[in-house]
């Protein structure tokens, strides 16, 4: 489905693409479908179509605007597509042989993936060694509550 739209910004820094309500019942996928999002027929990424009051949106973050050199207030030609690939997060080794030790690996199974990606992100941020530990501690622990 293609269609042209302005970037919208919220009262923060914020950024979405409105999706009209033809292209969500073309798409068929629901009212919150996961979409493959191109921008002006050069920059793809993934996400969900979101919905904030009646308006439908795609989130449009500072990273994708930057790599798809757009900003608030332009307009854009958006083609979307269901995208029915499934997620997956990588578990870094650590993460994976201390959820298993402790036997949450399970539960870390069943989070959703942005949830997954929530106990991971930290986990990959930390930049010493002695953080990563207390992160991949704290991730085991929160799946143990």
């Amino acid at each position: 489905m293609r269609f042209t739209t302005t970037v919208l910004q919220a009262r923060t820094t914020a950024t979405g693409l409105p999706v009209p309500p033809e292209v969500i019942e073309a798409l068929g996928a629901g009212k919150r479908p996961a979409v493959v999002v191109t921008l002006d027929g050069g920059y793809t990424y993934r996400s969900t179509v979101g919905v904030m009051g009646a308006q439908s949106l795609v989130p449009l973050s500072a990273a994708h605007r930057e790599a798809a050199r757009v900003q608030a207030g332009d307009t854009v030609e958006v083609t979307l597509e269901v995208d029915t690939t499934p997620r997956t997060v990588a578990v870094p080794d650590d993460l994976a042989a201390a959820l298993d030790a402790a036997g949450v690996r399970a539960a870390f199974e069943t989070l959703s993936n942005s949830r997954q990606r929530a106990v991971v992100d930290p986990v990959l941020a930390a930049k010493a060694p002695e953080t990563r530990a207390r992160r991949v501690a704290k991730a085991v622990e929160s799946l143990r509550a």
